[in-house]
């Protein structure tokens, strides 16, 4: 599988953000992909939102529900086809 880097795409050159790539100065082929437009920004507020909606899950009551009893009603036998 391929490394990946990251960089910083300045007019016709990228600049490295972490790791910088040992090939000296040997001209290789590079596949750039662009990421979504969404900013980090934007991707952070998704994340605080749904940390509230799991919280107000984790607050709320739950249903009274006996998984045994509820499990029981579920699957009750019944004849098999052809048995």
């Amino acid at each position: 599988m391929p490394k990946t880097y990251k960089a910083w795409l300045k007019g016709s050159r990228l600049e490295w953000i972490d790791e910088v790539p040992k090939f000296g100065e040997q001209q290789i082929q590079v596949h750039v992909t662009f990421p979504d437009n969404e900013t980090a920004l934007e991707t952070k507020s998704r994340g605080r939102r749904m940390a509230e909606i799991l919280n107000n899950l984790a607050t709320s009551e739950a249903p009274n529900i006996d998984p045994v009893v509820w499990q029981r009603e579920t699957r009750q036998d019944r004849s098999l086809p052809g048995r």
